[in-house]
């Protein structure tokens, strides 16, 4: 041949004996090692203990067809294209195929030159994946990217039955004392590193709803054991107000409600949100109360205040960050929060960094903070290290969690104190 090939293993699925036998010969006069299978319960079984270079599958086979397979091989390799043919190509099938990470979707009777042109540039386009896998992960372990999104579900998935729950305290600072811990989602899925990364899979997966009811499920699971008695902030999406599971007797905070703070993040627009103040009502009607994240940043802002009327504000760690050079943010700082304590609602200020942060806001009245000076999210319920004061007094003490005993001034639109003593209900058996 006067063209290079790149030469590689191939594995061929068809249950046609006469096409299989076809395509095999002509691939294999094209230079490459060709495995075949049967159906796609075979060619999982071949892909679970060999890697290929490409792979070749017919759509419509008994028992697992071509788009169940490619999923399946999204399980061992991110990378190899896989190549679907089929005798009837609609154009619902080419799409599906397609989306789901197919490299091409082919119609039957196809010639064996079309197809060996075909599968030489997919393995020429496995081989630059491969290569730029590497140079990405700086010549270390090969990492987990997903490429497509058959590869992305699995990934997802995996991410799901790996994840867990960080917390970070939320702090008196003046009283020493710890009134709430945020709850933080993490994965030990090395795809999805970060929770930025597993949120944007669940939102192109469209399971941002089976993600968010994981979450509150490894919350319940911790204030039945080590956080029992304890205030949590837990996180939702606007979207996930409309959620019926969130009120259902089954849910898994509903015996904890009275211990939850709903904290609703500026990701999306709570205007979106139908019967808003409705849901509010029904929310705390179970005993939970609300919280909204980062005002001072994102969609919502003032108006996601004024819609929900929530029990605890969080102001933006960006009102924070260089506070005491800036008589401007000062001023903006104590402002609003003057404003959330007239209209009852807690304030706690994001992003704490340091001791300078810390008293400034404490000059101000923002009393309630929490950030990395007190504590980084991490497993269990972190010690609280108070550091020093700008003055030089050390607070050297570490403070372990215990169950909040002093209820902070005043009360939110929901009738519930931030920090004070609640009643759990029995934790159900799991």
């Amino acid at each position: 041949m006067t063209e290079e090939l790149v030469r590689g293993r191939l594995l061929l699925v068809e249950d046609d004996d006469l096409i299989r036998h076809a395509y095999a010969r002509g691939l294999a006069a094209g230079g490459f090692e060709v495995d075949t299978a049967r159906d796609g319960l075979e060619a999982r079984e071949k892909i679970e203990h060999t890697r290929y270079d490409a792979i070749v599958s017919d759509v419509a086979m008994p028992g697992l067809d071509g788009l169940g397979l490619l999923r399946e091989v999204r399980r061992f390799d991110l990378d190899v294209p896989v190549v679907l043919i089929t005798g009837g190509v609609t154009e619902t099938v080419a799409e599906e195929a397609v989306a789901a990470g197919a490299m091409l979707c082919l119609q039957k009777p196809i010639q064996l030159a079309t197809l060996q042109q075909i599968v030489r540039h997919a393995a020429r386009l496995h081989a630059l994946a491969r290569l730029k896998r590497w140079a990405v992960d700086d010549g270390g372990p090969p990492s987990h990217r997903a490429s497509d999104r058959a590869g992305l579900e699995v990934r997802f998935d995996s991410a799901l039955a790996k994840l867990w729950v960080a917390f970070q305290p939320i702090v008196l600072p003046a009283a020493e004392r710890v009134v709430a811990y945020e709850a933080l989602m993490r994965s030990d899925e090395t795809a999805m590193p970060h929770p930025g990364a597993l949120l944007d899979a669940a939102q192109r997966l469209g399971r941002t709803r089976e993600l968010s009811r994981a979450v509150r499920a490894k919350v319940a699971e911790q204030l039945a054991g080590p956080g029992r008695g304890l205030e949590v902030f837990v996180n939702i999406h606007a979207d996930d107000l409309t959620d019926a599971t969130l009120l259902a007797a089954d849910e898994p905070l509903a015996p904890y409600a009275r211990q939850v703070v709903l904290e609703v993040t500026e990701r999306a627009p709570l205007d979106e949100v139908r019967e808003l103040s409705a849901l509010a009502v029904s929310l705390r009607q179970k005993g939970y109360r609300l919280a909204v994240d980062d005002l001072g940043a994102g969609y919502a802002g003032l108006t996601a205040v004024a819609r929900l009327q929530p029990d605890v504000v969080k102001l933006d760690m960006t009102l924070v960050r260089g506070l005491g050079e800036s008589e401007v943010k000062r001023t903006l700082v104590r402002g609003m929060a003057r404003l959330c304590r007239d209209l009852g609602m807690r304030v706690v200020c994001e992003g704490v960094e340091t001791a300078a942060e810390r008293d400034t806001l404490m000059s101000i009245d923002c009393d309630c903070q929490q950030g990395y000076l007190f504590a980084r999210p991490a497993r269990g319920f972190p010690a609280v290290g108070w550091g020093a004061r700008a003055a030089g007094v050390v607070l050297g003490r570490m403070t372990r969690p215990e169950p909040p005993s002093t209820a902070l001034e005043g009360g939110g639109p929901g009738g519930a104190e931030l920090g004070a003593p609640v009643a759990t209900a029995p934790a159900r058996k799991r």
